[in-house]
């Protein structure tokens, strides 16, 4: 009886070894596994962090880069700008010299033209002062032997109307206008009445607001239509009232 309880006391003994060391290496199976899979992960962590600071280092160079480049491009815009500006300055210089000589032509012909401004000053300063007759109301009289027919838009016999704004008034009227020296736009015709004859008509008119008045003489002149012959300067207004 008594070796067979040692028997079993020993077998007991040795199961207990078995268990504990079953359990040990168990235990260091998984703490080896733990350990591989925990390094495997700081492996691929430290891939994945070092890879997005190399990219990001990688772009840093290149946008630190770029503004050379760009100073570059710069640099031969304000050359190209430079070598514009410089081709402007000659065709300006070329031009000018061009303008120069045009201008020079254009006052050579403005010189050789007829302008009736200046022949209209030339016959103001044509002006006669001539014997009046007798009229109080008259300050002066005067004539000029610059004095042409404003021309005419009508053809065959002549034959005077007083009739407003008919052909025939209206070039009175440029004729009355030309003799007082006043522009036809900003005149008054007071009164237009018969000369005495057919061919004759007398005018008083104004200047816009200037009380200074006028009383002009014309005649028609065969297909080249009325001209001033006498102007007097009045001291009133005679016909404002009519």
């Amino acid at each position: 009886m008594g070796s067979r309880f040692n028997q079993r006391d020993q077998k007991r003994k040795v199961n207990k070894i078995y268990n504990i060391a079953i359990t040990v290496v168990s235990i260091l199976i998984v703490i080896v596994a733990v350990s591989i899979f925990l390094s495997d992960d700081g492996t691929d962590t430290e891939k994945a962090t070092t890879e997005p600071k190399q990219t990001v280092e990688k772009d840093t160079k290149k946008k630190v880069d770029e503004p050379a480049g760009k100073e570059e491009d710069t640099d031969l815009t304000k050359e190209d700008e430079d070598e514009d500006s410089k081709t402007t300055e000659e065709g300006t210089e070329e031009n000018t010299e061009d303008g120069t000589d045009t201008d020079t032509n254009t006052d050579t012909d403005t010189n050789t033209d007829t302008n009736p401004d200046t022949d209209t000053d030339k016959a103001e300063d044509k002006l006669v002062e001539v014997e009046g007759n007798g009229d109080g109301n008259v300050a002066t009289t005067y004539k000029s032997e610059s004095w042409k027919p404003v021309g005419t838009e009508q053809s065959g016999e002549h034959t005077t109307s007083f009739q407003k704004n008919s052909v025939d008034w209206n070039e009175m009227s440029k004729a009355i206008a030309h003799g007082a020296g006043i522009d036809q736009g900003n005149m008054k015709l007071w009164w237009l009445q018969n000369g005495g004859s057919s061919n004759t008509a007398i005018g008083t008119v104004s200047e816009g607001d200037n009380p200074k008045t006028f009383r002009v003489y014309i005649e028609w002149v065969d297909g080249s239509g009325w001209k001033p012959v006498k102007v007097e300067e009045l001291k009133t207004n005679d016909k404002k009232y009519k």
